[in-house]
């Protein structure tokens, strides 16, 4: 996740998923994952969050969604357009 703010530095806020082979281990972030993330990123930058989605399937959930509709990180959320082949 990159963070810009006006008058100051760009930040990149990040987790680290560890893939040990399992089977019954998940290879990718899951909806937890990305709520965690949001959750640490509000705490490191003080404030409100404005987030800007691509259309990738997991940001579109329905318990994502209303993980940030609640707006418990005082998020506000718009995703970009679909993107059209040339």
């Amino acid at each position: 996740m990159t963070c810009h703010k006006p008058g100051e530095r760009s930040r990149l806020i990040y987790s680290v998923r560890e893939y040990g082979g399992r089977k019954d281990q998940p290879k990718d972030f899951g909806r937890r994952d990305f709520r965690d993330l949001l959750v640490r990123a509000r705490i490191q930058l003080g404030g409100p969050i404005v987030l800007v989605w691509d259309n990738v399937r997991i940001h579109l959930t329905a318990p994502l969604r209303k993980f940030i509709a609640a707006k418990p990180t005082g998020s506000r959320c718009s995703s970009c357009p679909p993107m059209h082949p040339a």
